[in-house]
């Protein structure tokens, strides 16, 4: 059986935190930035923890990733 390897992809939009945790970013910061409010724009820059029913998902993705 070959090596495990990590999603590329994934990697690259996903962190794990001290304890384990899948980090993530928010979306809609991109662009269209004009009729969003200051605060909503200043939320959507901050990380967000992944919810309990993706994590599982996405840390099969994420084999080798610390």
């Amino acid at each position: 059986m070959p090596k495990m390897k990590t999603h590329r992809g994934a990697a690259k939009r996903f962190t794990k935190t001290g304890t384990g945790k899948i980090k993530r970013n928010k979306s809609g910061k991109r662009h269209i930035l004009e009729h969003k409010s200051s605060k909503q724009k200043a939320r959507l820059g901050k990380s967000a923890i992944m919810t309990k029913g993706d994590t599982k998902r996405i840390e099969s993705l994420l084999v080798y990733v610390k």
